[in-house]
């Protein structure tokens, strides 16, 4: 297996609750590093551009105010197969689905305020990483 990045965002319904400790320690217990790790407000232009390949879609709209309400937390995580793997710990995008002590499952408040994104391929890991961070902020 590969070591690889990927990129993890923190969403606002979780920053406002002030789980990112309790996140973070579901990622590092399941063999994650994380590498680099910001808390900031995105602008609209930002959560626009980020969720561009849902622009056509009825929620866009609803998804950008969302994601702009309050804090994020942006990371750049590390490890063995990451992508797979962080796939796997944020559990399925419907908290009823979710596997027993997913981060969806146990932070989740539903299926839109879902706690945490992930990159759900190399190229869109690599991407979405760039978006947010400059070579000299990730520390492997």
């Amino acid at each position: 297996m590969a070591v690889e990045r990927t990129f993890s965002i923190l969403k606002p319904d979780a920053t406002e609750r002030n789980l990112t400790g309790a996140i973070n320690a579901l990622i590092e217990g399941a063999g994650l590093r994380i590498i680099a790790q910001k808390r900031m407000r995105i602008t609209r232009a930002q959560a626009e551009t980020f969720y561009a390949v849902h622009s056509a879609r009825p929620f866009f709209g609803e998804l950008v105010d969302f994601m702009i309400s309050a804090p994020v937390v942006v990371q750049v995580l590390e490890g063995e197969s990451a992508i797979a793997k962080y796939r796997e710990i944020m559990g399925a995008t419907d908290p009823a689905k979710a596997a027993a002590g997913t981060i969806r499952k146990v932070h989740a408040k539903s299926i839109g305020e879902n706690s945490v994104h992930g990159s759900d391929a190399p190229d869109t890991a690599a991407r979405e990483i760039a978006q947010f961070f400059s070579g000299n902020e990730i520390v492997g």
